[in-house]
């Protein structure tokens, strides 16, 4: 994730008093947090548990090693705020990836809420290229209606 990224996640989907859980390698999530004047439970969360506070903000990589993706997407959704969101942050290549997140957040009540995908440089006027992808970030959310799981 670039420092870009982290900046875009912290300022679009949060407010000052927000809780953000930082689940993240690099510092770059650390950085924006801190410059936001954000409050945040970083990487030692892995080891000693997210805290009794729901989050407004979870930012994670993928795949997580620790459980099963709907098992780790029903414990974001207990420690998530209703209207909070989980920003998984993926490899740019595997086009069913994407996907396969969705479907294993839905089942945990989570709802798709954006994909963002984010490029090294914005194409210049007059030329043809590609651009270079780094990273798609997927946002989902805890919504106050329904569960957004095939049980309820």
């Amino acid at each position: 994730m670039s420092n870009a990224m982290g900046v875009r996640l912290v300022y679009n989907l949060t407010h000052p008093s927000d809780l953000i859980v930082d689940l993240v390698e690099g510092p770059q999530l650390a950085r924006a947090i801190i410059a936001a004047h954000r409050r945040s439970q970083l990487q030692a969360t892995r080891q000693v548990g997210w805290g009794r506070e729901p989050a407004t903000l979870i930012v994670t990589g993928w795949p997580v090693a620790d459980a099963s993706a709907v098992e780790f997407f029903l414990r974001c959704r207990v420690h998530l705020v209703v209207g909070g969101c989980v920003a998984v942050l993926l490899a740019h290549g595997d086009v069913a990836l994407p996907v396969d997140v969705v479907i294993a957040a839905k089942r945990a009540g989570l709802a798709y809420l954006q994909h963002i995908v984010a490029a090294d440089r914005p194409p210049r006027r007059g030329q043809q290229a590609q651009l270079a992808i780094h990273t798609d970030v997927l946002i989902l959310t805890r919504s106050a209606v329904g569960g957004g799981g095939a049980d309820g």
